[in-house]
């Protein structure tokens, strides 16, 4: 969407639909064709918000570049205000840049009926906004680190996670080419690629101890939602089609959709879901 189609009229909701998960777990998948079906919509990747190559820090036993463990691999306060300030706006600043596009892209498709139908449940809720003079805007927010900064998790007003079990994350992100991340002399950034053993060493527990306080025990593989991000819904995506997990997410932004301004409520029970 470009930002001009972004403009917010004189009374505008802006709802952030949080969708977190490992690195390789489908979360900008999923956001995408979310973003297919929600109007007036876009969808902000916290990758964006990693620091320049140059200041990532090095990690203290490899000694390479981690970009995954919480503290250094985002630029937090700098999420934060750009999530604040899309709230209190409606608008994507137009100096924003992302590197995204430049990503290796594996297409999953969904169902055409399931997208469809949706699409057509959805603009019949936009209607509804107009015709009691509102524009809902949907921030479709994706991040392997979303639920780690509770700052961010606070401006975040639906929660999403998605489960993928340790070996099928690793199969992934193996067979990936690379990440274009940014670098402070390129607007275009720059290609990273794993080291040998970056997985085992550094990129998946970074992700656990990211993610130890989020579940119930420590438990990331099979544990229930603690207390941290209330209201998390939790989709084992090893069980679902893609066409099955948009169904499950817009079921919820259906109930976010039609409840009157000032009262949707973060962590309602029925937001709290574990699909089995």
């Amino acid at each position: 969407m470009a930002h001009d189609e972004l403009e917010a009229p004189q009374k505008t909701r802006v709802i952030l639909v949080g969708v977190g998960g490992a690195t390789c777990s489908g979360k900008t998948t999923l956001a995408k064709h979310l973003k297919r079906i929600l109007p007036d919509s876009v969808i902000i990747h916290q990758d964006d918000f990693a620091p320049p190559q140059e200041l990532v820090p090095i990690h203290p036993i490899y000694e390479v570049q981690d970009w995954d463990a919480a503290p250094g691999a985002i630029l937090w306060p700098k999420l934060v205000n750009f999530l604040r300030g899309v709230k209190a706006t409606g608008k994507i600043p137009n100096d924003h840049r992302s590197h995204d596009h430049l990503n290796e892209q594996k297409e999953i498709k969904i169902d055409d009926e399931v997208r469809d139908r949706w699409i057509e449940v959805f603009e019949a809720i936009q209607k509804q906004h107009e015709q009691q003079g509102e524009k809902v805007i949907w921030g479709l927010v994706d991040g392997f680190l979303l639920y780690w900064n509770q700052e961010v998790i606070d401006e975040i007003d639906v929660r999403v996670f998605l489960r993928v079990p340790e070996p099928v994350l690793r199969k992934r992100r193996h067979e990936r080419h690379g990440y274009h991340t940014a670098v402070q002399s390129d607007p275009e950034g720059s290609l990273w690629r794993d080291p040998p053993g970056y997985w085992e060493q550094i990129v998946y527990p970074a992700y656990v101890d990211a993610h130890r306080d989020v579940f119930i025990g420590g438990d990331v593989e099979k544990g229930l939602p603690g207390e941290k991000v209330k209201g998390m819904m939790v989709i084992n995506s090893m069980d679902l089609s893609m066409s099955e997990a948009v169904s499950q997410v817009c079921g919820v932004l259906e109930g976010i959709g039609i409840q009157k301004p000032g009262m949707m409520s973060v962590g309602s029970p029925f937001l709290a879901a574990i699909s089995e």
